[in-house]
């Protein structure tokens, strides 16, 4: 049976695109704000890029992420081939090299927004990612790396994340270990590591210098143990210095408090050509894939003309709330009162001035239908408050424009769950 309906308006959105309605995109927006209020605590200064740009200056740091993945269109004005972002990487490095030049370094940026990917088959999902992230140039060695390592649990606890782990490599492992192989062998080589298929690379490796090293790399995954191992194995090859200021960085990690949501994997291949150093993953149960990532990319700026040591970290605010949903965080709390009365009631006003989202109906039949049907909180009959779906009372007012402590109290508690507090 059909709807009747022309097919543009029955499916109106390409796949991988989707729309939110109201209570998920006041969810979004919430869990958003609470990330860039811990950004901000570690002094990241929020930018804002353009949602498109010149395709010559997006795609030259495009990193991990291959050309294929762009969106690409002519914009009608210059004629320029252009591109919705696919990372806001990029265009933080652009800000830093040309509109930020004469600032004094480092750099702590923040950024929120949503990317574009060119996606096929089931990755289509991925097409349209919302982000938030932050990104420190200028800075080298671990006291950044440990910086972003501490303040990526710190929003993780923020927003009620308990139970999840950050997973640490060094890029530099495998690149060293690869050092002299052809390019497209290096890949094979790397796609073989990143499933941990120990039959496909044993085949690969065959006749490496560095066989049994990249071999070993399959199993040294797990704990600091795994580390230690990593070190004493790799001690004589290219990769002894990344091993090291790998396990260095655990250790430092550890000490600052770190210890119950670290691992490592001292044969992690993600962005092995695109990172220099660290690299980290974040996870937590429900989304199935990581709600986090980062990793030191000291060579992207100079693509810009502004060299420096940099690295970042990105979130995914769609797999962070699927995260934070699976552990029972996901609903948001039904926000706002509907007052019973006429669009000039004074007791709008009241409740605005209070921080409450407040709406009037001219009566109580309609304003406890459209209080169940868009989530508020309470309705307001003038002398009581009470809970639209249960009918329960939440409060009593003297009269229609005066109320007591106790309705304040109560007031405030509405307040406090519209808030997220």
């Amino acid at each position: 049976m059909t709807s009747g309906l022309p097919r543009s308006l029955e499916h109106p959105l390409p796949a991988g695109l989707r729309d939110l309605l109201p209570e998920e995109a006041q969810s979004r927006r919430a869990l958003a704000q609470r990330v860039q209020s811990r950004f901000a605590a570690f002094g990241y200064r929020l930018v804002t890029p353009p949602v498109f740009e010149l395709a010559d200056v997006v795609e030259r740091g495009l990193g991990t992420l291959s050309s294929n993945d762009v969106l690409r269109f002519v914009e009608p004005e210059s004629g320029e081939v252009c591109v919705l972002r696919p990372d806001m990487t990029p265009q933080i490095a652009r800000i830093v090299a040309t509109r930020l030049r004469d600032h004094a370094p480092p750099f702590r940026l923040a950024y929120e927004g949503t990317v574009v990917r060119r996606r096929i088959g089931r990755a289509k999902k991925h097409r349209q990612i919302p982000q938030v992230g932050v990104e420190l140039c200028g800075v080298a060695g671990p006291e950044a790396d440990l910086e972003l390592l501490e303040l990526a649990a710190d929003v993780l606890r923020e927003v009620g994340l308990e139970r999840f782990t950050i997973d640490v490599s060094d890029a530099g492992i495998v690149r060293e270990l690869l050092h002299g192989v052809a390019a497209e062998h290096a890949e094979d080589v790397t796609r073989a590591l990143g499933r941990k298929d120990e039959a496909q690379l044993s085949e690969l490796t065959e006749g490496l210098a560095t066989r049994d090293a990249l071999l070993a790399l399959v199993r040294l995954h797990g704990g600091r143990e795994a580390l230690v191992e990593a070190v004493a194995l790799l001690a004589s090859t290219r990769a002894a210095e990344p091993a090291k200021r790998l396990l260095a960085l655990f250790d430092a990690a550890v000490a600052r408090g770190l210890s119950s949501h670290l691992t490592a994997d001292a044969g992690e291949v993600r962005g092995f050509a695109y990172y220099t150093g660290t690299i980290f993953s974040i996870y937590a149960k429900g989304p199935g894939e990581p709600i986090g990532a980062g990793g030191r990319y000291d060579e992207l700026l100079s693509r810009f003309g502004a060299p420096m040591p940099a690295i970042g970290l990105g979130l995914d605010l769609d797999a962070l709330g699927w995260a934070r949903k699976d552990a029972g965080m996901g609903e948001s709390a039904p926000d706002g009162v509907v007052v019973v009365g006429a669009p000039d009631d004074p007791r709008l006003r009241m409740l605005r001035e209070r921080s409450l989202v407040a709406v009037a109906l001219s009566t109580r039949e309609l304003a406890t239908s459209y209080a169940r049907s868009w989530r508020f909180a309470a309705v307001w009959d003038g002398t009581s408050l009470f809970d639209p779906v249960t009918n329960a009372p939440l409060g009593k007012s003297a009269s229609v424009t005066s109320v007591d402590e106790a309705f304040l109290q109560t007031l405030a508690v509405l307040r406090s769950a519209s808030r997220g507090d």
